[in-house]
């Protein structure tokens, strides 16, 4: 039997399960304690039920796909909003060092992801799913990009990717603490002592202040209400940037459709804070983390679980060296560039949790090594201020580049 959902059954169940996914989330504490987005596990139920269905060939569902398309952009365009190169000239040395060292684990984690595919005889494209694609990118951007890459003949990509980033999730919380132990110990650190007036806890900066910039903020109220101000930015923004794609698709040049939008809306970004116009950061917060939540579930109501088999050994073998990467570059490369000291060492801890899965990760990575060994607020407003404004920036086009090379 064929269940075909038009585009408002469509929306209505993604919203039915990813009311389901929060409530499995706030029960299992597992998946809270690794900050497993409540969309991922929404749309895998859902993804279950079509498995069962696929297996006792009893039904089938036809989602509406078109949407998604939409989402996506939305998505990346907030994206775009929030790489203000201000806040990163403000941020000081040590955010634009830890960048560096951010961009550089995604070319490296792509090249060694598609070295591994390739001497596999897998499409260097699978080593891209189990590269910054979800390591770095997490489940969002694993979403996104999936299926870009089955359309580019990935089979299973849309699994693999979920699978990918779920391990990353995990792998980075299991090696920050043992590698920043093991960093204490070889370089005979020592951490800062506790004050009553500064306990670790109080130390991670609210994520308002990490992600918005006061002066940046004090200019005379928009012509329009914020939120209507937000919305006209958001949609000018992915109606240039489509624009610009067909204009260059027409001239021989193919980019992924959120691009566009995406710098488009970065450019804008920059030409509000140059000129010290107010910048509407929380509402885009709220329309990114919508888009992206229905995105996520509307992409893992279509997941084909059947598909994962094909590739699930070669997909496990990159995730395993990719694991033991992120633990060595920390090491070796995090921990230098960030200065070989107390808040390096933290910092290395959180790049384990940033750099195999989400901003959060490091967070709860940094505060549980603080925690017993003393503050580190320069770790607490480094991690945080780039990965909230910029690494996603940054992936996005590096993921195009390697995309557009092995395609």
């Amino acid at each position: 039997m064929l269940i075909e959902l038009d585009i408002a059954q469509t929306v209505g169940v993604a919203a039915v399960f990813l009311v389901i996914g929060e409530l499995i989330k706030r029960n299992v504490p597992l998946l809270e304690r690794y900050f497993i987005p409540s969309p991922i596990i929404g749309g895998l139920v859902f993804s279950l039920i079509t498995l069962y269905g696929y297996q006792t060939q009893s039904f089938s569902i036809e989602l509406y796909d078109n949407m998604r398309a939409f989402l996506l952009m939305a998505f990346f365009t907030t994206i775009g909003f929030s790489a203000s190169f201000e806040m990163l000239k403000k941020g000081g040395v040590a955010v634009a060092i830890f960048l560096f060292t951010a961009v550089l684990l995604l070319s490296i984690q792509n090249l060694v992801g598609v070295s591994l595919a390739s001497l596999m005889g897998e499409s260097p494209l699978l080593g891209l799913i189990a590269g910054s694609i979800t390591l770095t990118g997490g489940h969002g951007t694993a979403a996104a990009f999936a299926p870009l890459l089955e359309q580019k003949g990935v089979v299973g990509a849309m699994p693999a990717a979920i699978a990918a980033a779920t391990w990353g999730l995990v792998a980075g919380c299991v090696i920050g603490g043992p590698l920043g132990s093991r960093l204490m110990k070889r370089h005979h650190l020592k951490g800062r002592p506790f004050t009553s007036t500064h306990p670790a806890h109080d130390l991670e900066p609210d994520p308002v202040t990490v992600s918005s910039d006061p002066t940046v903020h004090t200019n005379s109220k928009p012509l329009l209400p914020i939120s209507l101000y937000s919305v006209v930015l958001l949609t000018v923004s992915m109606g240039l940037g489509a624009s610009i794609i067909d204009w260059l698709q027409d001239s021989g040049i193919t980019l992924p459709g959120y691009l566009g939008a995406m710098v488009i809306a970065a450019i804008i970004r920059n030409v509000i804070d140059w000129k010290g116009f107010r910048f509407p950061e929380q509402e885009f917060d709220i329309i990114g983390s919508i888009s992206l939540g229905f995105f996520l579930v509307m992409a893992l109501m279509s997941m084909k679980l059947w598909e994962l088999a094909d590739v699930a050994g070669p997909l496990l073998v990159i995730l395993v060296a990719q694991t033991a990467l992120m633990f060595f570059f920390a090491m070796f490369v995090t921990f230098r560039l960030m200065g070989k000291d107390y808040d390096a060492a933290v910092i290395a801890t959180g790049h384990c949790g940033f750099g195999m899965g989400a901003t959060p990760n490091a967070m709860a990575n940094m505060q549980s090594f603080t925690a017993v060994n003393g503050p580190s607020p320069k770790a607490f407003f480094v991690i945080p201020l780039v990965g909230s404004l910029f690494i996603d920036f940054f992936n996005a086009v590096i993921i195009t580049v390697f995309m557009s090379i092995f395609s």
